[in-house]
């Protein structure tokens, strides 16, 4: 695979980079899902792992540490959300309202992997807000703030509420997946707080689409 991913910071603890779309953030099963950015990121800063994971095909902003110590102390921020993320979207339909709030819990789809799916009795908690950022013929483009870091949280959550998320190959009906040649997903903040000096970083990467 190509080497299509964007350093948008270095320094000796940490690594921020903008993934492509169509690249996994760490190795799936088997052969052929070996390559991914976390084995290419690694190749060239040795010691570089994962701390969160995007889907493979959301771009954007994410995440490295490159020793233990920092790495134990980005884990446990992304785990107590003491990061602040913010995702744009392109969705099926006209969202008349500004801004909105989605709290659907979710789970696994044990019958469908890898999809996820709401489930009121058994799911997690899940939260997202939404702010509409323009509206077009046929679609809508938001802000997303996710409250929760469920897996496939904004994919599901937006599908649950009838604006699929244009291009998505596992929750967008089939005239919907292949009205964008992406997913029209893209991580394009983050925030969090430097392990070593305590300050406050914002990481921007602007959106492809």
């Amino acid at each position: 695979m190509t080497r299509d991913w964007k350093v948008l910071h270095l320094d000796e603890h940490l690594i921020v980079l903008d993934k492509p779309s169509g690249m996994l953030s760490v190795p799936g099963r088997g052969d052929d899902k070996y390559d991914s950015l976390a084995v290419q990121v690694a190749a060239d800063f040795p010691g570089a792992r994962n701390v969160h994971r995007l889907d493979r095909d959301t771009s954007g902003v994410i995440v490295m540490a490159r020793d233990a110590e920092t790495h134990r102390q980005l884990s446990r921020q992304f785990e107590q959300r003491e990061t602040d993320k913010r995702y744009v979207a392109i969705v099926a339909g006209t969202i008349l309202a500004e801004s909105g709030r989605i709290e659907l819990p979710l789970r696994k789809d044990f019958d469908h992997p890898p999809r996820h799916m709401v489930d009121q009795e058994l799911g997690k908690p899940a939260v997202t807000d939404w702010e509409v950022e323009a509206r077009y013929e046929d679609s809508t483009r938001l802000s997303l703030i996710p409250q929760t870091g469920r897996s496939h949280q904004l994919r599901v959550h937006l599908q649950a509420i009838g604006h699929p998320i244009l291009g998505d190959p596992l929750y967008a009906p089939e005239e919907l997946q292949t009205a964008a040649n992406r997913l029209m997903l893209h991580a394009i903040e983050l925030e969090i707080t430097h392990p070593t000096s305590g300050q406050r970083m914002r990481f921007v990467a602007a959106a492809p689409f």
